[in-house]
C-alpha cells in the first residue's frame, strides 16, 4: 500500500457520506483533514500517493464551516461586561457551551460600561484558537460607550461618552488598550468620530455603526473612512424614511468605495426583527448579511431576573427586557436557532443561511483566508448538520469537540 510518510506523519481523516458547503453550493464529496487543516485530495493522491488513516461516516449530514458569532454579550449566567478578578473562567464556560450550537469562534461583546470595567476585562482575555476547551476568541466587540443617547437601547446612559474633540485619546482613555479588540461600535454622528473611525481601521480594527441617529450622509462618510459593519440592523437606529433612509440606506448606497462591501448584523430570533424586515434586508443586500445572536447572560437560563452589564433584565418567554420596561436588551437565542429562523423567514437557500453565520462574518473580520469556508488549506473548523439544520457535531481543527447525545 502506498505510504504518505514522506510528507507528514500526521494521520489523515476522511469524512465520507456527506454534502460539503463549498463555493456557495452543497456538493457531494468527501472532506479530508490533516493537522487541523483541510486537505486537497488530488494533491494527496498524486503528489504524496497518500491515503486516509481514519474514515468518519457522516451518515448523509451536511458539513458547513463552523459558525462565527461576532456579537455575543454572554450566556449561561455569565455576563462579559461584569468585571471580575477572573473573567477568563466565565468566558470559557460560555465558549464551551456554545460548541453545541455550532459556534467555533466568537467575539465576546462588552456593552457600554465604566472605564474600570474595560481596563479590568480587556487585558484578561487574549485572542486564541478554539478546541475541546471551547470556541476560539477572535477579539472583543466593544459596543459603546461612544454611542447616541437617543438610541442607547439597554445601554446605561450614565456611562455613555463623547469624543470631546480629542478623538482617539478619549477612546484609549475609556478602553485602556486596543489589544485583543476586533470590533468597535460607534455612532458616526458624534463630533470627531470620523477621525477615530479612520484610525481604528488603520489599526486593523473593524468599525461598526450602531446605536445611532446618523443620517445616510454621515453613515456614508463613515464607510468612506473605513467603517464596514452595521450593528443589529433596524435596532437602535433611525427607522427607514424614504427621504433620508439613515444607516439602513447603506444596504443600497452607491457611495460605497469600489471593491468594498458593507456588512450588517441581524438578530434573526423572530423578536428583534419582523420577518418582513429580514426579507427586505436580505433581498436588498444578501452578500452582506451576518447573523448574530446579541445573546445576553440569560441565554440558556430560565425565565426571571438576571443582569446585563450594569442593568437588571427580565426574561419573559423568548423576550429579554430591561426590568420594568418593554425595552429589548439583547436576545436569548442561540446561533443555530438564528440560522434556522433566518432560512424559514427569508425563504433563502440552505447555503445562504449557513454562509450568513460563517463565511460572511469571516469576510467582515478579514479572516476568510483562515476560517468561514471549507477551501483547501483553511482551518478545519466545521459542523455536521441534518437537513433541518440541527447541529449533530462540532469540529475544531479537525477534532470533534461536541456531539449530540454524547
Amino acid at each position: 500500500m502506498p505510504s504518505n510518510k514522506s510528507v507528514s506523519d500526521a494521520p489523515i481523516t476522511q469524512f465520507v457520506n456527506c454534502r460539503i458547503l463549498r463555493d456557495h453550493k452543497l456538493q457531494r464529496e468527501d472532506l479530508w483533514v490533516r493537522e487541523g487543516k483541510i486537505l486537497n485530495p488530488e494533491k494527496l493522491f498524486f503528489d504524496e500517493k497518500g491515503y486516509a488513516d481514519i474514515h468518519v461516516d457522516c451518515e448523509g449530514s451536511i458539513i458547513a464551516p463552523g459558525f462565527i458569532d461576532v456579537q455575543i454579550n454572554g450566556g449561561y449566567g455569565i455576563d462579559f461586561s461584569q468585571a471580575s478578578e477572573d473573567v477568563g473562567t466565565g468566558l470559557s464556560i460560555v465558549a464551551k457551551k456554545i460548541l453545541e450550537h455550532g459556534v467555533t469562534s466568537f467575539c465576546p461583546t462588552l456593552v457600554t460600561s465604566p472605564p474600570d470595567v474595560y481596563h479590568k476585562v480587556l487585558h484578561q482575555v487574549k485572542v486564541h484558537n478554539g478546541g475541546r476547551h471551547g470556541a476560539g476568541v477572535l477579539g472583543f466587540h466593544l459596543e459603546g460607550p461612544f454611542i447616541s443617547v437617543e438610541k442607547k437601547g439597554a445601554h446605561p446612559e450614565r456611562y455613555l461618552r463623547t469624543f470631546e474633540h480629542r478623538g482617539m485619546k478619549d477612546l484609549l482613555e475609556a478602553y485602556g488598550s486596543l489589544d485583543n479588540v476586533a470590533i468597535v461600535t460607534i455612532a458616526p454622528e458624534l463630533a470627531s468620530s470620523q477621525s477615530v473611525i479612520k484610525e481604528l481601521c488603520q489599526r486593523g480594527i473593524t468599525v461598526s455603526l450602531g446605536h445611532s441617529v446618523a443620517n445616510l450622509c454621515q453613515a456614508e462618510e463613515a464607510v468612506q473612512h473605513g467603517a464596514s459593519f452595521i450593528t443589529h440592523l433596524f435596532n437602535a437606529m433611525l427607522p427607514f424614511h424614504h427621504r433620508d433612509p439613515g444607516i439602513v440606506g447603506l444596504l443600497t448606497s452607491d457611495r460605497t468605495p469600489a471593491g468594498r462591501r458593507v456588512y450588517y448584523g441581524m438578530i434573526a430570533d423572530g423578536i428583534h426583527t419582523n420577518p418582513a424586515a429580514l426579507r427586505i434586508a436580505h433581498r436588498a443586500h444578501p452578500s452582506g448579511l451576518v447573523l448574530v445572536t446579541d445573546a445576553i447572560a440569560a441565554m440558556g437560563l430560565p425565565p426571571g431576573r438576571h443582569t446585563l452589564g450594569q442593568q437588571v433584565i427580565e426574561i419573559q418567554g423568548l423576550h429579554a427586557y430591561v426590568a420594568g420596561t418593554k425595552t429589548l436588551c439583547g436576545s436569548i437565542a442561540t446561533l443555530d436557532m438564528c440560522v434556522r429562523h433566518f432560512k424559514q423567514a427569508s425563504g433563502c437557500s440552505v447555503e445562504e443561511a449557513l454562509e450568513a453565520a460563517s463565511l460572511h462574518p469571516a469576510q467582515l473580520l478579514g479572516i476568510s483566508h483562515k476560517k468561514g469556508n471549507l477551501d483547501y488549506g483553511l482551518d478545519a473548523d466545521f459542523v455536521l448538520l441534518d437537513d433541518a439544520l440541527n447541529i449533530k457535531a462540532t469540529y475544531i481543527s479537525g477534532a470533534e469537540v461536541w456531539r449530540k447525545g454524547s
